[in-house]
């Protein structure tokens, strides 16, 4: 379950869908196929090798093909998430997105499949016709009790893991989260009365999962749209939920609520009352995973239990159940050791191993994410977060000695040390980046970020995000009438609350801005009614002004002006911080590299010392963002090959910078490519980087701006900021026009401060 707080419009959901290319998925060829070699090992003559031996044993095709590392998703669209049966060719985004989550968290490659047909035995076929061509079949989206038929009919038919996930995944994460909560109560599974409400496929999974862990038979309840399912019943029977029937004289939820230890909820919001939750044992458990709202909200449990336990499928609340902690390690396990298929001892250890990790010591890049908020195993932290970059290398072992021991492996995997460190290899850690920023940002106290060109519709929409994400308070700078008819043109009521309109010309602040700014302008030529010219008409100077005088935290601009206008607009009134350097840092995020680079906007030819204060700046923002900076000095020049006027001035760059003594990693003069491929390093073995550099330097802005837009534009990276770093206080520039998730990007770096950060 993965519900969030919509913070978009349908206008914005579909741009995403369609540009730059329609769709979220596409294909990479994993071999050259520049020349006419390349092309005939790859197909004709040379491909004839592989499929003959293929031909002889089939396994070979793991050896010789993407198989072994390939996923279908697959479904006929008759349950897309809450939205119903609307036809297979209606569930391909949701199938596309599945892929996209397959790889992002697990590095799995995955095509998605439609199959138009709602008839059991006709897509059976067709899915079983074409599981040669994967290593594991992920069935979504398949109405109940259909799936059920389906999932067991494939499993049988194919020599893949065939899996559910939303029967297995829910099902999966709730039993790993009952088996903390039951530990930090107290009580012992075999003694807990367990309510499961809903009898659809997950929520039977879940109940038969958690049956296998201890709980008893007699000790649950399980509740539908017509009441307690009990011994007898007849109305909406059949084989599946008839196994979960029990003797009972319980009729309705309420009933069943009364003394109850766990709550199970897997139907529709508000169906359990705060009533209903006064009636539980002790230390109730409440897994309240209705989506996209919950059968009841954590701040409605705890009006009237204080020592409830409670977890949810919502982003925006602790202990969140979210499938994507599940399937995609559950698939790199199963495709790590060849699984013919994800049998239920590989399910009961990826919960007991999601279980563990959460009782594990938050390192320190993970804490990163969650400045603010203590994350501790605890009623508040017994699911590990999604983004927890340990899942990688942590789950999958646990699921791949599962089915060595079960012997459906048909390549055990002799050395599990070994395997740890390959799978942490594989996770790409640029992936997790701005999420663990969002995530620092939510956790911390409401920032108040003023947005300076607030009649911008672009900018409205962002600050509206920014808003419903729980980031803090946006301010919108501009006249009301304009700001209100904007707010309306993209679908904001101007009444919502969260989000302040401040009107420069008419604030009843502007007597103190004025004189404020006056006091630092007087000196440079500024009139009085200069200075109250630029309060009253130029936004700029009016956002920057209350961030100075403290009525809001940080400011965001640069939309509708250039980037060098915005920021002497922000130097009239804001201060260069002590001992800072003012300057620009791109943050390139590719596959598996998150790369810092600098500077990209201000200093347009910096001299050795200038370059210097650039490292130790850009050091550290990079620190305060969770990364160790190793910081390489770019230039044409390696070591002194080739000479030159500009590379000698790199070169006296780091000179100067050893004498200052700094805490970081630093080398130079040297390339990009010497910088970030140690497997050059061996015609240089003096030089003192111990992994490659994520923080470049660049010798002269042009090379630094040229180069980072040079990358966005070809693609294949995403391009952060520049942010602009070295202010007193916390200000951000957008570029020009920038989109409605670039200047929410930006007003998030306002709220998080990267000095204040760095600062602790």
């Amino acid at each position: 379950m993965t519900t969030e707080k919509q913070t978009f419009s349908d206008d914005e959901a579909l741009h995403l869908h369609q540009h730059p290319q329609p769709g979220k998925i596409a294909l990479m060829a994993t071999k050259p196929m520049a020349t006419q070699r390349d092309l005939a090992l790859a197909y004709s003559p040379g491909v004839a090798v592989p499929v003959l031996r293929i031909a002889e044993n089939p396994e070979a095709a793991y050896d010789y093909t993407a198989k072994g590392n390939m996923v279908a998703v697959i479904s006929n669209g008759t349950a897309i998430l809450g939205l119903g049966n609307l036809g297979a060719l209606a569930s391909k985004p949701v199938m596309e997105g599945k892929s996209v989550l397959f790889k992002r968290f697990a590095d799995i490659d995955s095509f998605d499949i439609e199959v138009a047909t709602q008839e059991p035995n006709e897509f059976i076929t067709v899915v079983k016709n074409i599981t040669g061509a994967f290593g594991g079949v992920n069935l979504e989206d398949i109405k109940s009790p259909e799936c059920f038929i389906i999932e067991a009919a494939l499993q049988d038919l194919a020599d893949i893991p065939v899996f559910h996930d939303d029967q297995h995944g829910t099902a999966i994460i709730a039993s790993a989260g009952l088996i903390n909560a039951l530990e930090i109560t107290g009580k012992k599974i075999e003694d807990v009365k367990v309510v499961l409400c809903g009898a659809g496929a997950a929520g039977l999974s879940s109940l038969s999962l958690i049956k296998s862990l201890g709980v008893k038979h007699e000790n649950t309840t399980v509740v539908d749209i017509h009441g307690v399912v009990y011994e007898g019943r007849t109305i909406d029977m059949d084989q599946w939920k008839a196994p979960h029937a029990t003797k009972t004289s319980k009729r309705t939820l309420a009933e069943a609520m009364v003394g109850a230890d766990v709550f199970l909820g897997l139907s529709a919001k508000g169906v359990l009352t705060p009533d209903m939750v006064a009636t539980m044992a002790d230390k109730p458990i409440i897994f309240a995973m209705a989506n996209p709202d919950p059968e009841i909200t954590p701040e409605e449990v705890a009006s009237v239990r204080s020592d409830a336990i409670v977890a949810t499928g919502r982003s925006d609340y602790p202990n969140q159940v979210n499938n994507v902690l599940g399937f995609p390690y559950i698939f790199r396990g199963a495709l790590d050791v060849r699984a013919r298929r994800v049998n239920h001892e590989m399910k009961l250890a990826a919960a007991h191993a999601l279980a563990q990790l959460a009782r594990e010591d938050v390192p320190d890049e993970v804490a990163a994410a969650y400045q603010g908020r203590h994350l501790k195993f605890g009623k508040d932290y017994i699911i590990p977060s999604p983004f927890d970059p340990r899942l990688i290398w942590y789950i999958p072992p646990f699921v791949a000695q599962a089915a060595m021991d079960t012997g459906v492996a048909r390549k055990p995997i002799t050395d599990m040390d070994a395997y740890r460190k390959t799978l942490e290899q594989r996770l790409d850690p640029s992936a997790g980046f701005l999420q663990s920023i969002t995530s620092a940002v939510r956790s911390r106290p409401s920032k108040r970020i003023v947005f300076a060109e607030g009649e911008d519709i672009s900018v409205i929409r962002a600050a509206h995000a920014f808003k419903l994400q729980g980031l803090g308070t946006p301010i919108l700078c501009g006249r009301e009438n304009l700001v209100e008819e904007n707010m309306r043109a993209a679908g904001i009521d101007p009444k919502e609350e969260g989000i302040e309109i401040v009107n420069a010309r008419l604030s009843h602040r502007n007597a103190a801005y004025s004189q404020l700014l006056y006091s630092r302008l007087q000196r440079e030529g500024y009139l009085k009614r200069d200075v109250d010219r630029l309060i009253n008409l130029d936004r700029n100077s009016f956002a920057a002004a209350m961030v100075i005088s403290g009525h809001a935290d940080g400011m965001v601009t640069g939309v509708t002006r250039s980037f060098d206008k915005s920021l002497d607009d922000v130097l009239r009134v804001v201060d260069p911080a002590p001992g800072g350097r003012i300057m620009g840092l791109s943050i390139v995020l590719a596959k598996g590299r998150t790369i810092f680079v600098a500077d990209t906007t201000v200093a347009e030819m910096p001299s050795p010392e200038e370059l210097g204060d650039i490292a130790i700046e850009a050091a550290m923002a990079v620190r305060s963002m969770g990364h160790t900076p190793r910081v390489a000095f770019m230039s044409y020049s390696t070591f002194g090959n080739p000479t030159g006027e500009r590379s000698d001035r790199v070169k006296e760059a780091v000179r100067l910078l050893e004498e200052r003594g700094v805490d970081f990693e630093f080398e130079g003069e040297m390339p990009p490519d010497v910088a970030l491929e140690p497997a050059m390093w061996a015609n240089y073995p003096f030089q003192r980087l111990t992994a490659p550099a994520n923080v470049l330097i660049m010798p002269a802005i042009q090379s630094a701006s040229i180069s980072t837009k040079m990358i966005e534009a070809l693609g294949g990276a995403t391009v952060v900021g520049p942010l602009l770093l070295g202010l007193s206080k916390p200000v951000q520039i957008c570029q020009l026009s920038d989109s409605v998730s670039k200047i929410l990007t930006m007003a998030t770096f306002a709220a998080y401060d990267i000095r204040a950060s760095a600062k602790g």
